[in-house]
């Protein structure tokens, strides 16, 4: 199963998410997926086991549960696969942050203008030049 199959199904992303913060056992997730999602204790344990074969997780015993833990190589290697698409959002999200900075910018001046603009509009003999 390729990884973009595995992480689409939203319950999957969420243990994943979920053993991100460190290791749990079947029990801790179940409960928590179930509760959040509605599913069945045997829902969850095949989504476990789907992330298990597939990679993104490990599991050891410990007594009678088993703990599990996110496994980073997937994860890397999809991280890895991305890296080449960065740019696509990378440029777009340094533009936003460009028009984020000029509202703040208009805000504290208090003019719905940009200190650029306003100087423009000075240049150009408007109302307040």
């Amino acid at each position: 199963m390729h990884a973009f199959d595995v992480l689409g199904d939203p319950v999957r992303r969420r243990i994943i998410e979920l053993l991100a913060d460190g290791e749990m056992s079947a029990g801790e997730v179940g409960a928590i997926v179930q509760r959040e999602f509605g599913i069945s204790q045997p829902g969850v344990s095949q989504h476990l086991r789907v992330l298990r074969e597939n990679g993104f997780t490990t599991v050891r015993p410990q007594g009678t549960r088993r703990l599990y833990a996110v496994d980073p190589a997937p994860l890397q290697e999809l991280d890895h696969w991305l890296e080449r698409y960065r740019s696509f959002w990378s440029q777009r999200l340094d533009a936003l942050s460009t028009e984020i900075a000029r509202g703040r910018s208009r805000r504290r001046s208090g003019s719905g203008e940009s200190p650029a603009d306003q100087q423009t509009r000075r240049r150009s003999g408007g109302a307040d030049g």
